[in-house]
């Protein structure tokens, strides 16, 4: 069972200090260090690892003690997910499940609720999907068609999703649908989906790099409880924007793996001619700015992280662009440079697009008027 230290007796330079040493002697049963996704053919050795985190203590690790947490703060969930980048091994079964469900369950949801879900998701015993994106609603996600009608005491949910994470071997997902066709931002609901009900159908999505880390999702007439509405009807916008402000946050935890980065590529600077290499010393002063940068963000996420996010994200696709050109003619073949060029383009994408994150820099940093809306 996970222990219940209150954060006035345990310092977060203490607890890193304990994780550390747990790490040492535990991180061989871990899998891969594969970020905030799970991949699928993985999702087994995850489940394991989190019941793992949850015996020793590691797991929910701000969360309340009665739902499984220790009751920490902030400073040590940071202290832990910097502690997991320093070994290399997931901090959390999935980033959708421990990070945005939660943090959502925890604001926003009724007792039973949180009693029915809390825990099973520090366990490991179920892994959440996210179910946001649409065909015609990604950036734009305020315009989701995918609808969610009143029977009774159920909602009748009818729509498509895409880009989404865990989808194939998700226990259960959260939605946000559109309760009130007259509305925009107010007429969305936000709902917890078991992913066994009946009228789901799921179907990987083929990526250009070869891989199937997401899915596509056809909700056809699903029934699902009014207890699953998380947070008020017609309202569910707040809860979807406070899930992916804890998504932000934890991006920032990057620092780490960017700095790996970083070290690597100075390791290509003797092999290259004046220009490349001038070239090369451009991304690398690029990238220690934004890791120096990105030590200033604290465990709360701000939006320091979408500066930290939309930095990184193009200083590693300018990088994989450079990298692959280094290769000539080779760099079209399959390759680890080939597969890094193919992937790129992703993370412009994933985590809240480019172009978002340069809104909310202009508008919450640089007091930019905010970008004109068409009426509906």
């Amino acid at each position: 069972m996970s222990t219940t230290d209150g954060s006035t007796a345990l310092t977060a330079e203490k607890f890193a200090q304990d994780a550390h040493s747990w790490l040492e002697q535990n991180a061989q049963h871990a899998p891969r260090d594969y970020g905030a996704i799970l991949p699928p053919e993985l999702a087994e050795e995850g489940r394991a690892w989190q019941r793992r985190l949850f015996d020793a203590g590691f797991a929910g690790i701000a969360w309340p003690s009665e739902y499984g947490g220790r009751g920490l703060s902030p400073d040590h969930s940071s202290a832990w997910i910097t502690e997991c980048a320093l070994a290399q091994v997931p901090p959390f079964l999935n980033m959708v499940g421990c990070v945005l469900t939660g943090g959502a369950l925890l604001a926003f949801g009724t007792p039973r609720q949180q009693e029915d879900h809390l825990r099973p998701i520090i366990t490991g015993e179920r892994i959440w999907c996210q179910l946001f994106s649409e065909p015609d609603a990604g950036s734009d996600l305020a315009s989701l068609a995918t609808s969610a009608q009143r029977d009774g005491d159920d909602f009748v949910i009818s729509g498509q999703k895409v880009w989404c994470s865990n989808g194939r071997v998700a226990d259960w997902g959260i939605l946000m649908a559109r309760t009130d066709a007259e509305a925009r931002h107010r007429g969305i609901s936000f709902f917890l989906v078991d992913m066994a009900s009946e009228g789901i159908e799921t179907r990987p999505l083929r990526q250009m790099n070869g891989e199937a880390e997401f899915d596509e999702v056809f909700l056809s007439e699903v029934r699902v409880p009014g207890g699953n509405l998380l947070g008020p009807e017609n309202e569910g916008w707040a809860v979807g924007m406070s899930a992916l402000t804890n998504e932000r946050g934890y991006i920032g935890a990057a620092g780490i793996s960017l700095k790996r980065r970083l070290d690597s590529m100075l390791a290509l600077g003797g092999s290259l001619d004046p220009i490349d290499r001038q070239t090369l010393v451009d991304l690398w002063i690029r990238g220690t700015a934004l890791w120096a940068m990105g030590r200033r963000q604290g465990p709360v996420a701000t939006v320091l992280g979408s500066l930290a996010k939309l930095g990184t994200t193009e200083l590693m696709y300018d990088f994989a662009i450079f990298r692959a050109g280094l290769d000539g003619a080779a760099g079209l073949l399959q390759s680890d440079s080939n597969a890094a060029l193919l992937t790129a383009p992703g993370a412009r994408i994933a985590g809240g697009t480019s172009q978002i994150q340069r809104n909310i820099i202009g508008e919450r940093l640089l007091g930019l008027p905010r970008e004109p809306k068409p009426h509906s």
